[in-house]
Order: structure tokens, then C-alpha cells, then sequence
């Protein structure tokens, strides 16, 4: 599901699953909320949010449940919701991952980071044992049966996947449209020598990738343009195997880059093709190029699938493209941003 971040709507949070950056003094809804989610094409389609009317305070399972066959299960019908709703899991601050590899990917991260990894809950598949370096980890695990797994799960086969964590949100991220009093800009990354800036990119699949691609570079963070899909969406978490929890990650407007930019006089660059008709020509991603903002902090912005860069991002850049001697005008956005972030990545 594709979500502008800019319509994420804030919401009460259940002390279960409240952020662990954000106090909230508002008490828990006892009547029905509905959340507003605003489609692509402009529509709004309400959530649900308390489906039977019984209150979000079902959903925090209680400790002594250990096992959960019925499809029909309320707590099965929260976690779909975490599944399938952009705007359900921002209120909840919770999303699932899929897999035991992203599910340890992030716990061993998060310990060598000395950072607390917040699991509310491991579900296992009936008879599966808990994933190596998890056995120690004091949370509640749920045996589910197969059909469960195959729901939550969106595979076929079940016997595929053995493991879901219900996992919060890191600290890491950031939605500054929501957290008006995240202003200070020297807050959002631990460091600012190479950020990935991401306008509309709409495919959750491509935004997984390049998240991914980031952190096996070793840039220092993602900023989220308006018009980007969900980074904890199903298939963006499946793409970027757990880098979305690793990686800081900050959503915000046009002003806000700007402001990052002004603040550690960063260079602003952009992946562009070196096409005909364009405001400016860009430079080439040669290594002479490399080599000339290798020690110069630098935003790298790459533009939507369909329509490429933004008119603004295109104004307030340095054009790069990517050489290319086949007879091709561009390349994937995930490719080119493989590419670009390999050749830009920090020199140790």
C-alpha cells in the first residue's frame, strides 16, 4: 500500500505500544477511531481501527496466552492490520517482520549497538525452535498454527517461514511532519557525511533496496521526501531485510533538507540521465568526480520511478548521471542508486 508520510495522522497510543521517543498524556480512546488514509488518487479511505468495538486494549496479548490457531483471533486480526494499513501501523508505532534472517539481522545489529531491540511479541510456527541468538531474548513467544503463519505471513507455504516478530518502531526513525518538536536538525543522524535523500519513490520494493544498499555501504541515513511509500510497508521490510530498523531513517519536507543542507553546508546532488532538453547538464559519474567530494558532506537524491526528479530537487542540485555506452535512456531506480551509492560511498 502506497501512503504519502505527509498524511500520517497522530494518533493516542496504548501504553504497550507507545513510541519510545514520545510521551503522551491523552487517555486511551473507549469509543470507536477511525484513522484517514489518502490514496494516490486523491481519495480518502477510512481505517477502521477498532473493528468490533471492544477497545485497542485487547490487543495487548496477555502474558499467559502461549498458543493461537484460529485465523478469526483478534490479536491475528491486529497484526493484519499492522500488515496491510500504513496508517495503523504509525498509530501503533508496530510493525511485523516476516522471516527469521531480518528478525536476527536486526537483534545482532542492535546488540552490537549497545541499542535495546524491542520485540512485543515472537511468533513461531507450531514445533519450530526459537532462531539461534534469539533463545535468550526475554519476550513473549506464541506458538501459531500453519494457517496463521500462511496469513500473516502472505506465503504459500507456511513451512517456508518459521518465525514473525511484532516489532517497534526504532528511535531511529523519524517523521518530522508528526514530531514538530524534533527541529534540531543535528538530532536526526549520528552523522552527516553522506545522506541518501529519496523523492517519491513509490515502489516498496525499490525503497527496500535502496535502504538496503545504504547500509551495506555504510551511508549514514535516509531522508524521506513527500510522495515516498512506507518504509516498514510488507514488501519494503522483505526488500530491505531488516535495514529499515537498522538504518536512521527521517521523513520530512522540502524545508527541512534545506535546513540539514544549511546546517552542515552539505552539497546537494542528484541522479539524473544525460538526456537532451534538460534545465542544466550534469556531471558525469566518473572517478574524478568521486574523487572530488570525497571528503565533502553531500545529499544524494534520487527521483521516482515514473517521473524521475522532482522540478525542485532538479533546481536545487548538482546533476550526476551515470555513464552508460548502451543504447539505454535509464536505468531502474534501485540499479542506478546501487551504483551511485557504491561510487559515492564514505572513504575510511
Amino acid at each position: 500500500m502506497l501512503c504519502s508520510y505527509k498524511l500520517w495522522v497522530q494518533a493516542s497510543y496504548p501504553p504497550h505500544l507507545k513510541l519510545l521517543n514520545q510521551k503522551s498524556n491523552i487517555p486511551i480512546p473507549k469509543t470507536k477511531t477511525q484513522f484517514q488514509r489518502k490514496s494516490l488518487d486523491g481519495r480518502f479511505d477510512d481505517i477502521d481501527d477498532d473493528a468490533d468495538g471492544s477497545g485497542l486494549r485487547k490487543f495487548a496479548l496477555p502474558s499467559h496466552v502461549k498458543s493461537i490457531t484460529s485465523t478469526s483471533n483478534p490479536f491475528v486480526k491486529h497484526c493484519l492490520k499492522l500488515k496491510n494499513s500504513s496508517s495503523y501501523r504509525h498509530s501503533h508505532a508496530s510493525a511485523l517482520v516476516v522471516g527469521t534472517t531480518p528478525i536476527r539481522e536486526i537483534y545482532r545489529y542492535k546488540e552490537s549497538s549497545q541499542e535495546k531491540t524491542v520485540i512485543d511479541c515472537l511468533l513461531l510456527l507450531e514445533n519450530a525452535e526459537i532462531p539461534e541468538g534469539l533463545d535468550t531474548h526475554s519476550c513473549h513467544v506464541v506458538r501459531i498454527g500453519s494457517m496463521v503463519m500462511k496469513k500473516l505471513s502472505g506465503v504459500q507455504s507456511a513451512e517456508s517461514i518459521e518465525a514473525i516478530a511484532m516489532m517497534r518502531f526504532p528511535t531511529s526513525f523519524l517523521n518530522l511532519t508528526v514530531d514538530q518538536n524534533k527541529s534540531d536538525s543535528q538530532s536526526w543522524f549520528p552523522s552527516t557525511h553522506r545522506i541518501l535523500v529519496l523523492d517519491g519513490i513509490q515502489d516498496p520494493g525499490n525503497l527496500g533496496t535502496l535502504i538496503r544498499s545504504a547500509m551495506a555501504f555504510q551511508w549514514d541515513g535516509i531522508f524521506l521526501l513527500p510522495g515516498c511509500c512506507d518504509p516498514f510497508n510488507e514488501k519494503a521490510l522483505r526488500a530491505s531485510r531488516g535495514a529499515s530498523f537498522q538504518l536512521p531513517i527521517v521523513s520530512g519536507s522540502w524545508n527541512h533538507l534545506q535546513t540539514l543542507k544549511d546546517t552542515f553546508n552539505m552539497k546537494m546532488l542528484a541522479g539524473h540521465p544525460d538526456i537532451d532538453g534538460k534545465l542544466k547538464k550534469p556531471f558525469s559519474l566518473s572517478q574524478e568526480f568521486v574523487h572530488s567530494v570525497a571528503h565533502v558532506p553531500s545529499c544524494l537524491v534520487l527521483g521516482s520511478e515514473g517521473r524521475g526528479l522532482s522540478e525542485k530537487s532538479q533546481l536545487k542540485c548538482e546533476l550526476v548521471s551515470i555513464p552508460m555506452t548502451g543504447k539505454f535512456e535509464s536505468l531502474n531506480v534501485s540499479v542506478a542508486g546501487g551504483i551511485f551509492l557504491y561510487m559515492l560511498q564514505p572513504k575510511n
